[in-house]
């Protein structure tokens, strides 16, 4: 038996694997432009945790794509579709875009209907595409390596006060090199009071 006739008999008796080759996109791809004033558009996500007690502990993470500020975080065991809108709904102001990835909770008919109620568009990434939700991602990697890896939380309404308060810290007290070295809180309100005055607000820091 020699190599030839090995390959001959292996390819008849079809003991091959067929080699499945990715579908490649034939259109351009396109960025979406970058939002120029706060509350344009927000990115949202998840981050997952465990609690002192083995409990899963679970973070809906929210971040203004303009001025990288949290305008909250939503933390609990389970969160649905239906606890995302009622926290949504209790923020001070909404965007009119929010970025979100293809998970079950965020591709709900709840959520959608939500969304559509209050002229708000939901813009999908792609599957296995997290670097088009940057921000978000970004936020996540601070939140992550700043609180949750740093501290213990003995329950649920432990990890709430503690993550709210980095919050709070991330807004007000940690300047961010990508906005000047200013902190969140501060550029958004300087973009705030250049859009007031007249001039485009990213001129200054381009």
């Amino acid at each position: 038996m020699n190599r030839k006739r090995v390959q001959r008999v292996y390819r008849e008796a079809g003991l091959h694997v067929r080699r499945c080759r990715r579908k490649r996109v034939s259109r351009a791809r396109v960025p979406h432009p970058a939002p120029t004033r706060p509350t344009e558009r927000w990115s949202m996500d998840f981050v997952s945790d465990t609690l002192g007690n083995g409990r899963t502990l679970r973070v809906f993470t929210l971040v203004d794509d303009c001025s990288r500020e949290s305008p909250g975080l939503l933390v609990h065991h389970a969160i649905g579709a239906v606890r995302i809108t009622e926290f949504l709904d209790t923020l001070p102001a909404l965007p009119t875009t929010l970025v979100c990835d293809n998970g079950p909770e965020l591709t709900s008919q709840h959520l959608d209907q939500w969304a559509a109620a209050r002229g708000i568009t939901l813009q999908f990434i792609r599957p296995g595409t997290p670097i088009e939700n940057c921000f978000i991602e970004s936020f996540n990697g601070r939140l992550r390596d700043q609180c949750l890896n740093e501290s213990w939380f003995f329950d649920l309404a432990d990890a709430q006060r503690t993550i709210e308060a980095w919050r709070v810290a991330y807004n007000t007290a940690r300047p961010h090199s990508a906005l000047a070295n200013l902190t969140p809180a501060e550029f958004a309100n300087t973009l705030t009071e250049m859009t007031l005055s007249g001039p485009n607000p990213t001129d200054r820091y381009e």
